[in-house]
């Protein structure tokens, strides 16, 4: 400790702070420093009651309401005939003895199970199919709007260079329209790393003194991320919500053109019963192997899907937390998310809280409604099998977690329907895995096991598990046709547009881009069943997820970490498939496909990865897409800004050395911090006084950067005392 500070000396100063002169006029913005946020504008969030609802207090519409009746039973009816039929094929392939075991009709409740699963996405497919034949041409975008909307994007740990890019090239593509001065732009930040927290302050910073004092950019840091997403758009309706009509929420990778943003502000206002327009992302940029399989399924098969739901859905929507427009108002008199009973991955906060958002939001009287084929909304995917697996963790926790709210009083039908298709898309993976081990069971137990001749019914011969292998096969050429039809009925729908033929490379490459999807999801379907299965074992093991920043960039993994990841998947492809040899040459041959995409998941991993991979179907116009071929404006823009940005160097610099470099910088961040004082009176921050204690040990910047671990660094940015003290410290 030095001789002229004490522990004494440092404590929550009084404003204004004194920190060392500022810079020059020349080497910081022009006209000093502005607030980074407008005035607040408080709107009042309660939190919602699930566990009962006054029906009397339900909104009612301005106008009459009609539900789609008809879309619906063809939906939920077709399904349903369909269900019943193949349960009953089941029955009959299971029960060719005359009788079934106990074992086989286990398998038929899973097999129903699953069944019912893909009958439902191939009736709603078909529903689409013939509504998109059919399909007219969009209105032309509107020249005036009468209300204020804000632009929020939530931000988490992510590079500066992108995400302000994305920004600027949104904002621009507005102000192109002649429609800007009704939107604002809020970047709101719950990073939680000290060196992204400061470069996230740097760009914005510079790019609010690029844009001008009439920009309306403004940027807001929360000092704890409670409630993650779904807290930091609260605090920002419950603070700032009421000078606004709509709020556009976005993700980090959203990337909207400035006719998809006019076009969604013009839907919410021709329609004063809507509480939230969902528009339907499609995925650009991706260019490794993997991420372009996913790209190319989203925009050839997506539509086809997305529009069956929004027919049968009417305006009972769903919601997917980002690329959508909210009624402001109504999301903060319907949308306080209450915290669960229990203890995660059940209890606590809602995790994935866009479903919850949309039902209630329904359940108070507003529509819910989607626009597929709006143009101009975009998104990125992970570029890697494995950061797929880290997302969907997540979100499989989220999904399941809904059990607990599905329940919930005065929700809507179709509102529990999208809760119970999102629970059900991650406990399908775990019921096919049961499926296929009961099969294996059943080959085994005839091979194997003694027939029980005296039994407690006596017949003549024994029981036997047998199977009428001609209807197995015609019962699993059907499974596969109603899995499989959606894909076919978007490659379809793209052989025919010629627009979309042409622009994904002509129809020879596009029926071989359609087969080498299908090739690389056969193959990587038993791996991600067995990720998926995992990760609802774990939940149910009562197994809590993280909330770790995704991976947005294109890049492969070290093959060490494909290895530790994929090593039991290839083991248990190998135990399996010389099991089933062992058990009989049939029983291989059928589950081959399974066995072989599990032996190869390291290498199919891997090459699924590769960068170099995915460029060379890029060069041989392979899985292309007509984003790819002609890139949106926004697009273009944006990738030019991200490059100038990443020359800034914002995302590769140390947060304290860059403060003490910087005075300017160093007053204009303490001017961005909360007014007052930063913890409770009589509690004890470990981490704030941690820091505190090595920051008046230190006599120079290199040791107490050293010294301080990250979270001691975030409570250092946090304090204006401390800030005070890191600029004295000698550089050295």
């Amino acid at each position: 400790m030095t001789d002229s500070m004490t522990l004494d000396d440092v404590r929550e100063p009084t404003l204004p702070l004194a920190l060392p002169p500022a810079l020059p006029p020349d080497e910081r913005p022009r006209g000093g420093f502005r607030p980074a946020m407008p005035p607040e504008a408080p709107l009042v969030m309660p939190v919602q009651d699930l566990s009962q609802w006054d029906a009397a207090a339900r909104r009612r519409p301005s106008r009459a309401e009609t539900r789609p009746w008809a879309a619906r039973a063809f939906v939920f009816g077709g399904a349903a005939a369909l269900t019943a039929y193949g349960t009953l094929q089941m029955y009959e392939v299971i029960s060719v003895s005359g009788g079934a075991t106990a074992l086989q009709y286990v398998l038929l409740v899973l097999f129903t199970l699953t069944f019912s699963w893909i009958a439902l996405a191939f009736t709603a497919a078909i529903l689409g199919f013939f509504a998109l034949l059919r399909a007219k041409p969009e209105p032309a975008p509107p020249t005036a709007l009468a209300t204020r909307t804000a632009v929020v994007m939530p931000v988490y740990n992510e590079a500066t260079a992108r995400t302000f890019a994305a920004v600027q090239a949104m904002r621009e593509a507005v102000e192109a329209t002649g429609l800007g001065d009704h939107f604002d732009w809020f970047v709101l930040s719950d990073t939680t790393q000290a060196d992204a927290w400061i470069a996230e302050e740097r760009a914005f910073l510079k790019l609010r003194d690029e844009l001008g004092p009439e920009a309306r950019l403004y940027y807001r840091h929360r000092p704890k991320n409670h409630h993650r997403k779904a807290g930091n758009i609260g605090d920002f309706v419950s603070r700032w919500g009421a000078a606004y009509d709509h709020m556009l929420v976005l993700d980090a990778d959203s990337l909207l053109s400035g006719g998809c943003i006019i076009g969604l502000t013009a839907a919410m206002e021709a329609d004063p019963d809507s509480g939230i327009v969902q528009s339907l992302p499609l995925i650009i940029n991706r260019n490794t192997l993997f991420a372009r399989v996913q790209q190319f399924a989203a925009r050839i098969y997506g539509p086809v899907i997305a529009t069956g739901l929004t027919i049968w859905s009417g305006r009972d929507g769903n919601y997917w937390g980002h690329n959508a427009i909210i009624r402001t108002r109504a999301f903060a008199e319907a949308c306080g998310l209450p915290d669960l009973k229990g203890n995660p991955p059940f209890g606590g906060h809602i995790l994935s809280h866009d479903f919850v958002e949309a039902a209630l939001i329904r359940r108070a009287g507003w529509g819910v409604t989607m626009l597929p084929r709006l143009e101009g909304s975009y998104e990125e995917s992970p570029p890697t099998l494995i950061d797929l697996a880290v997302r969907d963790r997540r979100w499989a926790q989220g999904n399941l977690q809904h059990a607990r709210v599905i329940g919930a009083a005065g929700l809507a039908p179709s509102s529990r329907q999208h809760f119970a298709t999102g629970i059900m898309g991650y406990l399908a993976s775990p019921l096919w895995l049961a499926q296929l081990v009961i099969g294996v069971a059943l080959v085994l137990q005839t091979a194997w096991v003694r027939p029980e001749y005296f039994s407690a019914e006596f017949g003549l011969t024994p029981v036997w598990p047998r199977f009428d292998p001609v209807r197995a096969l015609q019962l699993f050429g059907l499974t596969m046709g109603i899995l499989l039809a959606p894909k076919f009925l978007g490659l379809f729908l793209a052989l025919i547009d010629g627009a979309v033929r042409k622009a994904s490379g002509g129809g020879i490459r596009l029926v071989l881009s359609f087969l080498i999807e299908i090739l690389l999801s056969a193959l990587i379907a038993p791996i991600a069943m067995l990720i998926q299965s995992g990760s609802v074992f774990q939940i149910l093991a009562g197994r809590d997820t993280g909330w770790n920043p995704q991976r947005r960039d294109d890049g492969s993994i070290p093959l060490s970490d494909i290895v530790r990841r994929h090593r039991w998947h290839t083991f248990l492809g190998l135990l399996t498939g010389v099991a089933a040899f062992a058990i009989a040459t049939s029983l291989f041959l059928w589950m081959s496909p399974t066995i072989l995409g599990l032996v190869l998941a390291i290498p199919i991993s891997w090459a699924s990865g590769q960068l170099a991979w995915g460029l060379a179907l890029k060069r041989f116009g392979l899985l292309g897409t007509p984003e790819e071929r002609t890139p949106p404006p926004v697009a273009v823009r944006a990738a030019e800004l991200t490059a100038r940005n990443a020359r800034h160097g914002f995302d590769d610099a140390d947060a304290l050395r860059t403060l003490h470099a910087d005075a300017g910088l160093a007053h204009d961040h303490a001017a961005m911090l909360p007014q007052g004082a930063s913890r409770p009176r009589g509690t004890i921050d470990t981490d704030r006084t941690l820091a505190q204690a090595k920051i008046v040990e230190a006599d120079t910047l290199s040791e107490a950067s050293a010294w301080l671990q990250p979270k001691e660094r975030m409570a250092l940015l946090h304090d204006r005392a401390l800030l005070d003290r890191l600029a004295r410290l000698r550089a050295a």
